[in-house]
């Protein structure tokens, strides 16, 4: 199993990681990481550059063709190198109609957690990564959206008039990311990056953390780490 993480960390990570970062991320003791990563990169599955390791030529060897592989199979080795770094509720979400849809879903293992099952839908004006969805529709599309959608109230936080979150989306483009606090779900806040292939949007890396852990320390490294994550699918 600390195998196949690490090769999932690594491939998760195009730009490459050095082994201290590995080591923390996975909860790997140093000395147990340093002959997994020899072993690893004698058999050709990383490369190693100065001190960083990146994905080696032996992959290849048991890469399916890219035109094989499904969004799913994309996006769930960086939403589980995000669950690991973060040790919270990370997924990746995709529209479908006037929802946001978990398809892949990793939980924190922490007492106090939110958790979310794939498959389940939400509607997109509550949830970070429906929002993100929603700042990047075309304007025709968009004023379907707020003609056609009705959008309760979930909490005393929920936007939900076209003037509350047409300046929401306006801040989401120009920052790239959106932080949802509270607004889906009492006591838990959200923070969610695009994610692009192709020119297209595919969908969203979102984290999900209970308010009482997300000080402003929490926010900003889970901001580093998804725009992260979302550069590292492009990269692929």
């Amino acid at each position: 199993m600390r195998t196949l993480d690490v090769i999932e960390y690594v491939v998760a990570h195009r730009q490459g990681a050095v082994a201290q970062e590995i080591a923390g991320a996975l909860a790997i003791p140093v000395s147990s990481l340093s002959y997994l990563l020899a072993t690893l990169t004698e058999r050709g599955y990383l490369a190693r550059e100065g001190r960083r390791y990146l994905p080696g030529p032996g992959l290849q060897r048991l890469r399916a063709p890219d035109a094989a592989l499904t969004l799913e199979d994309r996006v769930t080795p960086l939403v589980r190198a995000l669950r690991s770094e973060l040790n919270e509720t990370s997924s990746f979400m995709a529209r479908r109609d006037w929802d946001v849809e978990a398809l892949v879903t990793e939980a924190s293992d922490q007492a106090l957690r939110y958790a979310v099952d794939p498959g389940t839908r939400r509607p997109l004006h509550a949830l970070a990564a429906g929002k993100v969805m929603l700042a990047w529709l075309p304007e025709a599309e968009l004023a379907r959206y707020f003609a056609e959608v009705q959008r309760d109230s979930f909490t005393s936080a929920t936007r939900t008039t076209e003037t509350e979150l047409r300046a929401d989306f306006s801040n989401i483009r120009n920052e790239g990311i959106c932080v949802a606090r509270e607004e889906a779900t009492p006591g838990i806040c959200g923070t969610a990056v695009p994610v692009w292939i192709e020119g297209q949007l595919a969908g969203a890396f979102s984290v999900a953390v209970p308010a009482v852990r997300f000080d402003a320390a929490s926010e900003a490294r889970i901001r580093a780490l998804l725009i992260r994550t979302a550069a590292a699918i492009q990269a692929g």
